[in-house]
């Protein structure tokens, strides 16, 4: 018969189960963290780890410590002590919120990704450009695209719409619930495209390149070759007449642009640009600069334009639309109302 001294010391050198371990390295973590875990375990589990509990051999610290490694190990290669991924994502799901149990799993992270590669890139396009294509779309379309935007870009493509289609597009969005994932993904799909034929025509070089060629022109120049492109091909003229802007062009600019363009223009580049304009182009730029700014200008243009030089005329002309081109540009202002661009 095997004497207690031979069976303790058998006991001590026999190596230990999984279960053993587990029960181990739970009652190496404490009772505030051990607590917390239990419930996370069967019950038949937890029968067997409280079996071998009772009847656990001590522990050396130095194999306690390669217990506690061997666990981080498998932690990390994302088995846990029973080899049980459900579980670990049980024990996430306690401590977290959805959205962040889905991210550490990586269940959304392409999705998100994808979302948020839409709408960042949609922020980018001209938001009259993106106006034009949304109009062809269900009024439900365009409240759902709406509710996805940046509030302040939303804003920008909703103001371009007609005012017959934004009372029954607001109604839509505000009445909005939750989108079928299908329905939302066929238009974000819809929206994909969409970008993608915008961001083509942005970046086509032919028609910037011959718009700032033409903006170099004086307007009946500019109107002549714009005449004879369209008898050529309508599309081609439409791709450039957009991005033309002249000096005689600031008459049809809101006049809360006209504020903002000149508020920064001097003095003389001002006067110099308005010598031998038309009577109604004068007054609209005298409109939207100060009383004083005003009275200067006024008091140096009746002194007629005798030995004023007509390239000093048409350079500090295009310093003002260039700057106007940059300001619309960053969205800074609009160049043409609302109907003159529809028109």
């Amino acid at each position: 018969m095997m004497d207690f001294e031979s069976f303790e010391a058998q006991a001590l050198s026999r190596p230990l189960s999984q279960t053993d371990k587990a029960a181990a390295v739970l009652l190496a973590m404490g009772k505030g963290v051990a607590s917390k875990l239990l419930k996370f375990f069967t019950q038949s589990e937890l029968q067997s780890i409280i079996a071998s509990a009772q009847s656990l051999r001590a522990i050396p610290p130095h194999e306690l410590e390669a217990l506690v490694n061997e666990f981080e190990d498998l932690f990390t290669e994302g088995a846990g002590l029973m080899d049980n991924a459900k579980a670990i994502e049980s024990i996430l799901e306690e401590g977290l919120t959805p959205d962040e149990v889905d991210g550490l799993l990586g269940r959304r992270a392409t999705f998100q990704s994808y979302e948020a590669n839409i709408w960042d890139r949609l922020q980018e396009c001209d938001p009259v450009a993106v106006s034009v294509q949304l109009a062809k779309e269900h009024a439900q379309t365009i409240a759902y695209v709406l509710s996805m935007m940046p509030s302040s870009f939303g804003a920008k493509v909703l103001l371009q719409l007609s005012e017959e289609q934004r009372p029954d597009i607001l109604k839509r969005a505000v009445n909005m619930k939750d989108v079928n994932p299908k329905a939302a993904a066929i238009i974000e799909n819809r929206v994909m495209e969409m970008i993608g034929e915008m961001e083509a025509e942005r970046n086509s070089a032919g028609p910037a390149k011959i718009a700032e060629v033409m903006n170099e022109l004086d307007k009946p120049q500019v109107d002549t070759l714009l005449a004879s492109l369209e008898s050529l091909s309508t599309a081609s003229a439409n791709k450039v007449r957009p991005k033309i802007f002249l000096f005689d062009d600031v008459l049809y600019m809101p006049q809360r642009s006209r504020v903002q363009l000149f508020n920064d223009v001097s003095t003389d580049i001002i006067t110099m640009a308005l010598r031998g304009s038309t009577s109604e182009l004068r007054e609209s730029v005298l409109a939207s600069i100060g009383a004083r700014q005003r009275r200067m200008i006024e008091s140096d243009l009746a002194m007629g334009d005798a030995g004023i030089n007509p390239r000093d005329i048409a350079i500090a002309r295009r310093s003002i639309t260039q700057e106007a081109i940059r300001l619309a540009a960053n969205g800074q202002l609009e160049l043409k109302e609302k109907d003159v661009q529809a028109a």
